[in-house]
C-alpha cells in the first residue's frame, strides 16, 4: 500500500507539474502576438525554454546529491513559479526568455527528482505496471496542457497566475507522502561521443526529432495563427499533435521490433515529409483539415526520438545503457535550442509553409544520411525492445535499462 500511495504522489506531482509547464509555450506564443513580439522574439522563448532544459537536466542530480529529494524538487518548482508569475511584471520579451530559461530549468529539474524516486521504488515484478502508468499519466497530462489556452486569456494576470498555481500545486503530492526518500543516485556522465560510437544514425535522428517536436510545439501558435486559427482552434491543433505521437506509439514499436530500425527511420522520416507537405496543403482546406493534418504530422514524427534510441541500445554494452540515454538527450537539447528560434525567423522572413518546409528538409537529410548508413554496418543480431522514450530527463535512462533487457 504505501509503493501505492509513493506512485500516486509521483504521478500526481507529474500531472500538476506537466499542466503548469506545458501551458506556458503555447501560451507564451499566443502572449506574444497579442504583445506585439516579432516571430523571431517568440522563437526565442522557445529556445530559451530548451536552454533551461538542458542546464536543469545537467545540474539537478549534482543539487539532488547536495540537498536531497525533496528540497531538490522544491527549489526547481520555486524556480518555474518565479518564472510564471513574472511574466506578469514586464511585457519585455528579453526578460520573458530569461522567465522561460527558469521554467525549463524548473521541467529537468522536478523530472529528475521524480524519475530518481520512481527509479529506486520500482521493482523487477512492478517496473512494467509502473512505467506504463507513468507514460500514460505524462502523455495524457501533456495533452491536456495543450489544451489550457483554449480557456486560458492570452497576455492576462490569470492566466500566469492560475499556471503558477498548479506550478506550486505539484509540490504537494510529493512532499507530503510519508514514503521515505530514496538514495540519490549518482549523476551519470555526459559522453557524447558515446552515443556517435553506438550509432551515428541515431545521434542524426535525436536531432531531427527535435527540429520537428519543439519547433512544432513552441512555434506552432504562430503557424496556427497566420492560417487563420482561433485561440481555441490553436489548443485543439496543438493537441492533436500530442494525440497522434502518442496513437503512434504502439504500432510503431511493433515494427522497429519487427524490422531492420534503420528501415523504419528512413520510411518514418518519408511519412513526415508527406505529413509536412499534407499539412501545408490544409492550411487552406478548412479547421478539420488543418486538425488532421496536425495528427498525422504527430503521428509521423513523434515515434522517430524512440526508435533512434533504440537503434542506439542495439550497440550498446549493458553498463553503457544509462550514459547512453544521457547522451541522446543531450542532442536532443541541442536540437530544441536551436530550433524554435530558426523556425520563427524563417516564419518570418518566408511564411507560415516555411516551418514544414525546414522539417521536411531536416527529415531528407536523414534519409540520405539513414542510406549511407545502411551501407557502413549490417544490423545486430540480437536487438534490444522497443521502449517509449520520454524526452524529460538524464536520470530516465536508469528507469528504461531493464526494460530495454527484456526480449
Amino acid at each position: 500500500m504505501r509503493l501505492i500511495i509513493s506512485f500516486a504522489a509521483l504521478l500526481l506531482s507529474v500531472v500538476l507539474l506537466q499542466l503548469s509547464t506545458g501551458g506556458v509555450g503555447p501560451l507564451d506564443a499566443i502572449s506574444g502576438l497579442t504583445l506585439g513580439f516579432s516571430k523571431e522574439q517568440i522563437g526565442l522563448l522557445g529556445s530559451a525554454h530548451f536552454l533551461g532544459f538542458f542546464i536543469g537536466c545537467w545540474w539537478s542530480p549534482r543539487l539532488m546529491g547536495t540537498v536531497g529529494h525533496s528540497r531538490a524538487f522544491a527549489a526547481f518548482t520555486a524556480l518555474g513559479a518565479i518564472g510564471l508569475i513574472g511574466h506578469t511584471l514586464t511585457n519585455n520579451p528579453l526578460a520573458w526568455a530569461a522567465m522561460r530559461i527558469a521554467s525549463g530549468l524548473c521541467v529537468a529539474g522536478c523530472y529528475t527528482v521524480i524519475e530518481a524516486w520512481l527509479n529506486a521504488k520500482v521493482t523487477n515484478e512492478n517496473r512494467g505496471r509502473a512505467m506504463g502508468s507513468y507514460r500514460i499519466v505524462d502523455m495524457g497530462a501533456s495533452l491536456a496542457a495543450q489544451l489550457i489556452i483554449a480557456v486560458l486569456p492570452p497576455a492576462a494576470y490569470v492566466s500566469y497566475n492560475m499556471l503558477a498555481i498548479l506550478c506550486c500545486a505539484a509540490l504537494l503530492p510529493l512532499t507530503l507522502t510519508r514514503a521515505s526518500q530514496p538514495e540519490t543516485p549518482s549523476a551519470p556522465r555526459l559522453r557524447p561521443k558515446l552515443a556517435w560510437r553506438c550509432s551515428p544514425l541515431a545521434v542524426a535522428g535525436v536531432i531531427v526529432a527535435a527540429l520537428s517536436s519543439a519547433s512544432f510545439r513552441m512555434v506552432g501558435p504562430l503557424y496556427g495563427q497566420e492560417v487563420g486559427l482561433e485561440i481555441d482552434q490553436i489548443a485543439f491543433f496543438l493537441a492533436a499533435f500530442v494525440l497522434g505521437g502518442a496513437l503512434a506509439q504502439y504500432p510503431m514499436g511493433w515494427l522497429a521490433d519487427k524490422y531492420d530500425r534503420r528501415w523504419v527511420l528512413i520510411w518514418l522520416s518519408v511519412a513526415a515529409i508527406l505529413s509536412s507537405g499534407i499539412t501545408i496543403w490544409a492550411s487552406g482546406m478548412g479547421t478539420l483539415a488543418v486538425m488532421s493534418s496536425a495528427g498525422l504530422f504527430g503521428f509521423t514524427t513523434f515515434p522517430i526520438f524512440s526508435v533512434s534510441a533504440a537503434h542506439a541500445h542495439d550497440f550498446a554494452k549493458s553498463d553503457e545503457r544509462v550514459e547512453l540515454s544521457a547522451a541522446l538527450m543531450f542532442f536532443f537539447a541541442l536540437g530544441a535550442i536551436a530550433s524554435p528560434f530558426t523556425a520563427s525567423a524563417l516564419i518570418e522572413n518566408y511564411g507560415p509553409r516555411a516551418l514544414f518546409a525546414m522539417i521536411a528538409v531536416g527529415h531528407l537529410a536523414l534519409i540520405l544520411f539513414g542510406l549511407n548508413r545502411m551501407r557502413a554496418r549490417p544490423t545486430p543480431e540480437e536487438r534490444t525492445q522497443y521502449v517509449y522514450a520520454p524526452r524529460t530527463s538524464f536520470i530516465i535512462g536508469r528507469l528504461l535499462k531493464r526494460s530495454r533487457e527484456k526480449r
